[in-house]
């Protein structure tokens, strides 16, 4: 059992982004190399300056206060007590490992990597000398380990574990975390497969982890153990334990789904992480069988915000069209691992809806998560909240924001994603270079002989995307930008000149370039109106309102004192003539959208129930009022009260 790191793969790029495929894996596009995609202004650099400054900071502070550094002090024998909190705590310090990792690659800070190297110490102190490591385990379980495996999350510790170790080992070239990692993979690899534990986690990540170390270290034994734990459920494992199978994922074999379903988070990491064992093993069954349950899950079980998962019962996904606006759980890791999936897909495929899916979940379902402040969560995201609402569950968004919670996967979850969003702006192919998320910056790419852009945009409140060509490279190579599916009527020139812009296609333009070539694309910024399937019984007969890639909501902080957000009611060809007003005073900075809307005659008023007419009575004229409507992700960063996203029509 190796317990020394392998030399890097030679067919992997150092240093790579997150989730870069091998040279050899069998996808269409391949991430350009961390650090040479830079998000240097704008929009997601603001969310990404306040992450560095105050998230990750306060991040390492917590992790003090709630105990999970003190836990793998007791199980290293360096501290006694008493572990605290859930079974799962150690992931919550590899998931900061992973951010701190990923932040000091786009700018080196001193004290920033002190404390990867203290708490890099603090885990390798508490790894047992073959190599298992997981401190409540430790402690709490008297030396016993995988008798829970379904609950555990040892599997899962173990993921986050080594993705975190990638990240530093990427941006710092220090082992000693991969050192640790390592040593777990071989434990691991040695324990468990065909043969010797025929077990899988009842959280899978472990499967993105593992082929993560693979591509640092050459070592096929870990793509190996990753491919096993993939097609290993499905096949009654867990029903074993005495535990139902739809929640873990494991009801149905991977191959054989043809939708998601389960807790919403454990889904979507299995599918990202069999995603990565397709691209590097070339299954193209496996990716066909992943093509289809992300088009079940976009088809019937995803929100206009991108959020996945509608039920506050085990945070799982409902059934088809079960997408209630108010009982929305849509909780912020499910939207990172829908990004994490998408990002994988589009790879594999090259196709721009999974980037679309990406970039609506970004800001629509990732965002909502963290307040302005970077300091302050939401665990689940509801698409409304009623006057009146109250809740003791601190997971409740009527709870407010928080700044912790006793299960805190979501916080320094949002950190990692923050930290590494620069990667998935740009990819490069055989082609050349293809931009997929638009942000002011950089973008260095090998295409070509050497190639760079800049790319300048005020995205999202502006729809221009201005990319010049700095570095021309050599011969003809293909730049090509993505026109996302919502943007009808986009219009883009090359070196001044017209060329057509296709709604969910991409922009290509293949030619010999020179410096100072630009290309520029013009998204249109009308104000969209959108319904839902007639299915969705919750918000039929609602529409909600878009622009650009945001999703909008109305909130109570902007309206009358007379009038509740849940006695609005709008009218559909009056909301398309909806004005922009961008708002520097605002919310630090937002467009927002000025919309005619109508009290609801007899709302406050009425009986809860009425006699019904055979067709739907003709309405008296109620008040017109014009509210501003503010983008959903910024909610709740006032006060906690009445908001909403669905607008029943007047």
């Amino acid at each position: 059992m190796t317990t020394t790191a392998p030399a890097p793969s030679t067919t992997t790029p150092a240093p790579v982004a997150p989730a870069a495929p091998t040279a050899d894996a069998a996808v269409a596009l391949h991430p350009v190399p961390s650090g040479s995609a830079r998000i240097t202004g704008g929009f997601w650099h603001e969310r990404q300056d306040v992450n560095r400054r105050q998230a990750i900071r306060t991040g390492y502070e917590k992790l003090e206060t709630a105990g999970n550094l003190q836990n793998l002090r007791i199980a290293a024998g360096t501290a006694t007590g008493e572990v605290r909190g859930p079974i799962f705590m150690d992931s919550d310090v590899y998931k900061w490992l992973e951010a701190a990792g990923w932040e000091y690659g786009r700018e080196p800070d001193e004290e920033v990597l002190g404390w990867i190297r203290e708490i890099t110490d603090i885990v390798a102190a508490a790894q047992a000398e073959d190599g298992y490591l997981d401190s409540v385990q430790q402690v709490r379980g008297n030396g016993e380990r995988y008798v829970d495996l379904p609950w555990s999350h040892e599997h899962y510790c173990a993921g986050h574990l080594f993705q975190a170790a990638v990240a530093i080992h990427r941006t710092t070239g220090e082992t000693g975390l991969l050192d640790v990692a390592v040593k777990l993979a071989d434990h691991l690899v040695a324990t468990f497969g065909p043969g010797k534990t025929e077990e899988v986690d009842g959280h899978p990540v472990v499967e993105m982890g593992l082929v993560e170390l693979y591509r640092e270290t050459g070592n096929r034994a870990y793509l190996d153990l990753a491919q096993w734990f993939v097609d290993a459920r499905g096949h009654g494992i867990i029903e074993q334990h005495g535990k139902e199978p739809t929640y873990f994922s494991d009801r149905v074999p991977v191959r054989e789904a043809s939708t998601v379903e389960g807790h919403s988070v454990r889904a979507v990491y299995l599918t990202a992480g069999a995603a990565d064992v397709a691209a590097e093993t070339g299954d193209a069954e496996l990716l066909a069988a992943l093509t289809r349950q992300w088009e079940g899950m976009t088809s019937t079980k995803t929100y206009v915000t991108g959020g996945i998962g509608a039920r506050w019962d085990w945070e799982q996904f409902g059934d088809h069209y079960e997408l209630g606006p108010d009982r929305a759980y849509a909780e912020s890791c499910a939207a990172i691992g829908s990004v994490q999936w998408s990002w994988r897909m589009l790879l594999a495929t090259g196709e721009t809806r999974y980037a679309d899916l990406v970039e609506r979940t970004l800001y629509n379902a990732f965002l909502p998560g963290v307040s302005l402040a970077g300091t302050e969560y939401f665990y689940v995201n509801p698409l409304q909240m009623r006057a009146g609402a109250h809740t003791d569950e601190e997971r409740s968004a009527a709870h407010g924001r928080r700044p912790w919670f006793d299960c805190a996967c979501c916080p320094p979850n949002i950190m990692r994603t923050l930290s590494s969003l620069d990667a998935y702006v740009a990819t490069t192919s055989g082609d050349g270079v293809q931009l997929h998320q638009y942000a002011t910056g950089t973008v260095r790419a090998d295409a070509a002989g050497g190639v760079e852009l800049a790319v300048s945009t005020d995205y999202p409140w502006d729809g221009t995307v201005r990319v010049e060509v700095r570095e021309p490279g050599t011969g003809e190579w293909e730049l090509a930008l993505r026109v996302p599916g919502w943007a009808e009527g986009a219009t883009a020139t090359v070196a001044g000149d017209a060329v057509e812009a296709t709604a969910g296609q991409y922009l290509r333009v293949r030619r010999t370039w020179s410096a100072g070539d630009v290309v520029e694309l013009v998204l249109p910024m009308g104000v969209r109106v959108v319904e839902a399937d007639p299915r969705v019984d919750a918000v039929r007969g609602a529409v909600a309102v878009e622009r650009g890639p945001l999703v909008y909501c109305v909130e109570q902080p902007d309206l009358p004192a007379d009038l509740v957000a849940d006695d609005v009611r709008v009218r559909v060809a009056e909301l398309r003539g909806a004005r922009a007003e961008h708002r520097p005073d605002l919310l630090g900075g937002v467009s927002v959208l000025q919309l005619p809307v109508h009290r609801a005659l007899g709302a406050a008023t009425g009986p809860l129930y009425r006699p019904a007419a055979d067709e739907a009575p003709e309405q008296a004229e109620a008040e017109t009022v014009e509210v501003p409507a503010i983008p959903y992700y910024a909610w709740a960063n006032r006060e906690i009260g009445p908001m909403r996203v669905w607008l029943p029509r007047a």
